[in-house]
């Protein structure tokens, strides 16, 4: 049966350019030209996927901007997991610093460090508490040269609020404190949005491609990349809220995902083959996890029958017009929100600062 149902007015947006690569294979069903990817999970609990934009006809195919994306994943981080964040902070730290060898950027360039966010509103505060717990050097490099060792380099940063508290564009703001300190290159930090649970509390973005504020939660601001600043912005992202309609949509998939391994399970147990044997429940169900088409329409209707981006796009349509597509965090984010600032301030001041490493970065952070 087709749905000849017009939805393009209510795509769910994502700040992961991953996803976005994801969601637009689904819709061409094939590989996109001009878009180099590469996935390594070799490490245990982390993997990481570097994605190249390699034109502008590719961005718009993925609704991206031209350039490189660095994705480090981490479903355990999760778990408050003192070894498991001290990892991500090690390979955090030796991706950022291969991201800047790959952009030229040497150790003795200049670095303005840039924590967007409203710091009264937790799942914002990730820029702001990165800058809490930075290494910054830029006023030992002007007042008293003489006392700064080998394998540092000039730091500076800032929080610059948002629009609502200080009622100026953070752009302007940027572009103001870039023009007087005169950096080389800028590091952008801020808050995201998902289109999948499983990567909310879970994902570190690196990108070259700048950011625009507020844009995870739908507000429109001016972009601040090397267009506006004239240099390169590296911009690094967590994604810590969803939309409810995301939220509908991946429980749906998850009953329909339940409901078909337990028809797997029942199938393998009726043929005598051990429990043992069976496959451990896994985050996300893929295709091959959720039951035949027959089977979903049983459980679910009409909606358990829809392709997974109509189904998405058929409960934003629904829920947007009443208000209720609300911004969502998980309860645990105020731990969470402290504990990943922590590691990308750790692994910054690890790739910015050739002296600082894992006996001593302790030191700097609290």
């Amino acid at each position: 049966m087709e749905h000849n149902i017009d939805l393009s007015g209510y795509s769910i947006r994502t700040d992961l350019a991953v996803e976005a690569h994801e969601l637009a294979q689904q819709q061409n069903e094939s590989n996109i030209p001009g878009i180099w990817l590469q996935a390594d999970d070799e490490e245990p609990n982390i993997k990481v996927t570097r994605l190249h934009v390699e034109n502008e006809e590719a961005g718009r195919a993925i609704g991206k901007l031209p350039g490189r994306y660095l994705t480090i994943e981490v479903p355990k981080l999760r778990d408050n997991d003192t070894s498991i964040e001290e990892q991500v902070t090690r390979r955090f730290a030796l991706e950022f610093a291969s991201f800047l060898m790959k952009l030229g950027i040497t150790e003795e360039k200049k670095a303005l460090v840039v924590g967007l966010g409203n710091w009264n509103v937790t799942p914002d505060a990730l820029g702001p508490m990165v800058v809490e717990n930075l290494l910054v050097t830029r006023h030992l490099y002007q007042l008293a040269p003489d006392t700064v060792g080998d394998g540092y380099r000039e730091v500076s940063a800032l929080s610059p609020g948002v629009l609502g508290i200080t009622g100026i564009e953070t752009s302007e703001i940027v572009f103001g404190v870039v023009e007087k300190s005169k950096p080389d290159f800028v590091i952008c930090i801020d808050a995201l949005a998902s289109r999948a649970l499983h990567r909310v509390n879970t994902t570190i973005q690196i990108s070259d491609t700048g950011i625009h504020p507020g844009s995870g939660v739908g507000n429109k601001r001016k972009a601040i990349d090397q267009n506006t600043l004239g240099i390169p912005v590296i911009a690094i992202g967590v994604p810590t809220v969803v939309f409810a309609s995301t939220i509908v949509n991946d429980a749906i998939t998850y009953l329909l995902g339940h409901f078909g391994q337990s028809m797997a399970e029942s199938k393998r147990a009726f043929n005598k083959l051990s429990m043992s044997t069976l496959p451990e429940r896994k985050e996300p169900y893929t295709e091959d996890d959720l039951p035949d088409l027959e089977s979903r329409k049983t459980f679910m209707g009409l909606v358990g029958s829809l392709p997974e981006e109509e189904k998405r796009q058929l409960i934003h349509e629904v829920l947007r017009p009443l208000g209720q597509d609300l911004v969502v965090t998980p309860k645990e984010v105020d731990d969470f929100i402290e504990g990943i600032s922590n590691v990308i301030a750790t692994g910054l001041n690890r790739a910015l600062h050739r002296a600082v490493d894992e006996e001593n970065s302790a030191s700097y952070t609290h």
